[in-house]
């Protein structure tokens, strides 16, 4: 590996890896938008809870929670990389069915509770600002997105993926229209302050489920498998070992970026909720995204409460077909089928038709009396279930030299990736036995 890596302006040619700022901006792919669509409706209603619930006291979760969330999504993006393949892919081919059939099902029923909640946010935050149906609206965001990503060309649907990051900006620039004490903010960043007490601890599971989502290591994995695949010039890295510094180097400040950016952004929504809804002593009625903006708005004025509620049904269409997509690649890699955003749908109709019975069984769930709050606990509960199984896998398939050939994990990686998991495991037993107890 030694050799093959030393070749750096080789690599840096082939690979095409900018050098100049701008360039470096406009190579973001994968990485970004896999950080943006964390930010979707469901984990904005998450920070919001937090914020209106334990004011600035949990910020500290934020610069925690970042190198943990960077090195899973770097080690999934590495893997895509090298392998040229999804995670379910990888696991088919080297791992027992039951292990891949459990996890790949696990995933997408949490993803469609997920999908669920996130369309029924963003026709509330539509309903706020517009007024008119709630149901209606859920069904043409839903309807939107899935004609978007089933009949754009993924070159350029991924280009509108990005521009949909920037609806995340609302969150930033609420938090400079209402006042804010920032030297006690910064002071709760970097210094935690711990509430021994159920709710709190709940709080820092549900803000720990929300960061680290088994639907976004698929995501990233898959999204690098697809770019091999659309670029003729790249070839797995198993097979062009030459290509590795210079693409290792792009997925690292690709992923630290995004989730840079993500936990920036969940870091201003708890801040502004925080200073607003936390200090009027709103917290406790705070249950949706919608829910937060709709309290905002006397507190903070109509400008914030517009900002607020916009940037939920933007982070909406941005995570949608990210939690639709997630579990086509995952189930149609599990059978074998062509699985591409970037194929028309009579080229990959049984990934395109379970990426659209996602969608569909989504939106149906709140046409059937699904109370959305119900949908985003039950995908939180599998969500926490699933994480850990997958990151322990992610590991074990990162240090097997049959799969990545001489590309083991770099020690960092391992090191923080072990804390990663270990950290995730003590979040979900804290979890569900808490809901344990509640039912006794």
């Amino acid at each position: 590996m030694t050799k093959s890596l030393g070749k750096t302006e080789t690599a840096t040619r082939r690979s095409g890896f900018p050098k100049k700022p701008i360039h470096i901006l406009l190579r973001l792919g994968p990485g970004l938008i896999t950080g943006a669509a964390d930010d979707d409706p469901s984990g904005i209603a998450t920070y919001s809870q937090v914020g209106a619930q334990f004011g600035v006291g949990m910020l500290w979760t934020m610069l925690f929670s970042f190198p943990l969330m960077a090195a899973m999504q770097e080690i999934c993006a590495r893997l895509g990389r090298i392998t040229g393949a999804g995670i379910a892919e990888n696991l088919r081919q080297n791992y027992p069915r039951p292990v891949l059939y459990g996890l790949v099902l696990l995933l997408c029923a949490a993803n469609i509770f997920n999908l669920g909640a996130d369309v029924t946010a963003m026709g509330a935050a539509a309903q706020l600002v517009f007024g008119g149906s709630l149901n209606a609206y859920v069904l043409g965001f839903g309807l939107l997105s899935l004609l978007l990503v089933v009949f754009v060309r993924y070159k350029k649907y991924v280009n509108y993926l990005k521009w949909l990051t920037l609806a995340l900006f609302a969150y930033v620039a609420t938090a400079f229209v209402v006042h804010v004490p920032w030297k006690m903010a910064l002071r709760s960043t970097v210094i935690p302050s711990i509430t021994w007490t159920a709710d709190y601890w709940m709080a820092l599971v549900a803000v720990l489920g929300t960061t680290i989502s088994p639907y976004l290591f698929f995501w990233q994995t898959s999204e690098e498998a697809e770019d091999v695949r659309m670029n003729r010039k790249e070839s797995p890295l198993k097979r062009r070992p030459e290509q590795a510094l210079a693409q290792f180097n792009r997925i690292a400040m690709d992923t630290r970026i995004g989730m840079g950016f993500s936990n920036l952004v969940a870091f201003f929504i708890i801040l502004t909720t925080a200073v607003t809804l936390h200090a009027a002593g709103a917290g406790k009625g705070i249950e949706t995204s919608a829910d937060a903006a709709k309290a905002l708005e006397p507190l903070a004025g109509h400008f914030a409460f517009l900002l607020f509620a916009l940037g939920i049904i933007g982070t909406g269409l941005l995570a949608v077909p990210v939690l639709a997509s997630s579990a086509a690649y995952a189930v149609a890699e599990t059978f074998r089928w062509r699985a591409s955003l970037e194929c028309r749908p009579r080229q990959a109709p049984r990934f395109y038709g379970v990426l659209a019975a996602a969608m569909i069984i989504g939106i149906a769930l709140n046409f059937l009396g699904m109370n959305p709050i119900r949908a985003l606990y039950w995908s939180a509960v599998i969500n926490g279930v699933v994480a850990v199984p997958l990151m322990v896998m992610l590991m074990i398939i990162s240090a097997n030299a049959a799969i990545v050939k001489e590309f083991s994990l770099p020690t960092h990686l391992r090191i923080v990736g072990w804390a990663a998991t270990v950290v995730m495991l003590l979040a979900s037993l804290a979890f569900i036995g808490s809901r344990i107890r509640g039912l006794f």
